[in-house]
């Protein structure tokens, strides 16, 4: 039986937890879709997009901008907030777990290549 060292294992771990985390994405993007939610968020800022609205006020500012776009005008003109704090959460959700992916893949990439863990017949 072959005997794997330690950062072997740590490195089959994080791959197969990023395996996780993309099947987890793939899910998400087919409700994201399945719901129509793809384009509720209207502005997408880096740092305080993930953030979502966090107060009344600042929902209804979102909102307002989500009727201007052409899915409202075209297709959901008789949503209520209700409707759009659901859209919003499945996208919101969506992107933010990718960032959370590409924050694991790159934190970890970065903490294997510095301790040497990657060996080159991989």
């Amino acid at each position: 039986m072959m005997q794997h060292s330690p950062s072997h294992k740590a490195v089959s771990n994080w791959l197969l937890f990023g395996v996780f985390m993309l099947i987890v994405q793939i899910l998400l993007g087919g409700i994201t879709r399945l719901t129509g939610s793809g384009l509720s968020i209207t502005e997408w800022d880096v740092v305080t997009g993930s953030l979502p609205p966090l107060n009344q006020t600042a929902w209804l500012q979102e909102f307002d901008k989500y009727k201007a776009t052409p899915q409202f005008k075209l297709l959901n003109t008789d949503f209520t907030l209700s409707n759009f704090k659901f859209i919003f959460f499945w996208e919101w959700f969506h992107r933010l777990w990718a960032r959370v992916m590409g924050m694991v893949f790159a934190v970890g990439f970065i903490y294997f290549m510095v301790r040497g863990a990657f060996k080159k017949k991989w």
